[in-house]
């Protein structure tokens, strides 16, 4: 037996060192309800997990050195912008979390190419369990349950213990896809308790009154239907796909009409349900800000520094392509687009290839597809969950091509207890 398998086997303190790093990493999803503080709680476990990992072996497949390569290059960007403004305290904690989130992308590349359906239903247990918390957090801050009214919402818009609404329901998204995929494919367990689970989910993502993210869940389960309807060979299954998705439709609505029933929650959503509001127009709202910034941009190689828009607009971009120039310059943007594009081309080709976990590449892509857009109109470029989706999507696609190179029958089969 070799020195690997003989650490990776023996026991401490009672367990395995795969349970460890299996419940370790269940431990961080569950707990990612919790970020109104930095770093969360979630954070020290990854640092842990990323330490972990690294000494009992990670291999790095080489499908994913792309992405690291543009996540460095990318980095470089923001540190040569960075030499600008060195001694800004907001520009300083902007480079250090761009390169924390680039990390936490390559581990979870790296993660789930090995055994990916094992690996994707840990971070699905884990998603889960974290997401319905959270989602109960902010329902009883938008009710006031409790007294939680102050504690758990912001600008009177549930976000539970995130600091903003949009993040917050943006994060709700991918956990209520997995649910939504789960009823769709009949891989459902836990029927009643996966139910609730999905209209409390749903019925948060309504109460943090976000726009983008009432887009982006359109988008992402349109996706998700759409991909799963075409790939699909048999004629049953599409139609327990459109069956399904006329089902959450219904949900959908009957959620609204119970929401909507509360005078304040109708006056915000109708105050909300708009796509341009006043601040977004004019020569220095949202919009008039991004059109002035652009011709001082061509002029400035090196962008404006780190967190330095608000400084000369008197706002943030609320775009992240036009951010990743003005932070990380132009070798920074370039490779941001380059970045985006090739993560959509791979993701293409993962969930095009019969695998036993093109249903996970599936549902990464199309959250992950719906958060990329989004970026046109908020800026997502720090939001841990759409780094999480970059590494699952290019760790899939290792996967999936190590399953084509090989021509495997089938991958390593999901044990009914995964943390056995």
């Amino acid at each position: 037996m070799s020195a690997s398998l003989s650490i990776a086997r023996s026991p401490h303190f009672g367990f395995t060192l795969p349970q460890i790093r299996t419940s370790l990493i269940w431990l961080l999803f569950a707990s990612s309800f919790v970020v109104r503080f930095e770093p969360a709680p979630c954070d020290f476990l990854f640092i842990l997990a990323f330490v972990l990992f690294v000494t009992t072996g990670q291999n790095i497949p080489v499908a994913i050195l792309p992405l690291a390569a543009m996540l460095i290059l990318y980095n470089i960007g923001g540190l040569t912008s960075f030499i600008q403004v060195y001694s800004d305290p907001r520009a300083q904690t902007l480079v250090f979390t761009s390169v924390y989130m680039a990390l936490s992308a390559v581990f979870f590349a790296c993660f789930v190419a090995e055994n990916p359906n094992l690996k994707m239903e840990i971070i699905k247990n884990g998603y889960l369990t974290g997401a319905t918390i959270a989602a109960v957090l902010g329902i009883m801050g938008k009710f006031n349950l409790a007294g939680f009214g102050e504690t758990f919402t912001v600008y009177d818009r549930a976000v539970g213990l995130f600091k903003d609404p949009n993040v917050y329901s943006t994060y709700l998204i991918l956990p209520t896809l997995m649910l939504l995929q789960s009823f769709m494919l009949g891989k459902i367990r836990h029927r009643f308790f996966s139910a609730c689970s999905l209209m409390l989910l749903l019925a948060a993502l309504v109460l943090a009154f976000s726009r983008g993210a009432w887009l982006n869940l359109c988008l992402a389960a349109g996706l998700m239907v759409v991909f799963t309807f075409i790939l699909t060979s048999t004629s049953a299954m599409r139609g327990r796909i459109v069956l399904s998705a006329i089902a959450a439709i219904l949900a959908m609505g009957l959620i609204l009409v119970i929401l909507l029933s509360f005078p304040d929650i109708h006056a915000m959503f109708a105050e909300r349900f708009v796509l341009v509001k006043s601040y977004d127009t004019g020569e220095t709202g949202r919009f008039g800000n991004q059109l002035n910034a652009i011709p001082l941009l061509l002029q400035r190689p090196l962008g404006f520094g780190p967190n330095q828009f608000s400084a000369l607009f008197g706002q943030d971009p609320h775009n992240t392509f036009l951010n990743s120039f003005a932070s990380y310059g132009w070798l920074g943007g370039i490779t941001y687009f380059v970045l985006i594009i090739s993560t959509l081309m791979v993701g293409l080709k993962t969930i095009a290839l019969k695998t036993p976990w093109q249903h996970h590449a599936i549902l990464v892509y199309s959250a992950m597809t719906a958060v990329i857009f989004q970026g046109v109109q908020v800026d997502t470029e720090h939001w841990r969950h759409f780094y999480w989706m970059l590494g699952l999507n290019w760790g899939l696609f290792a996967a999936s091509l190590t399953v084509a190179k090989y021509n495997m029958p089938e991958a390593v089969k999901v044990p009914p207890h995964v943390f056995n």
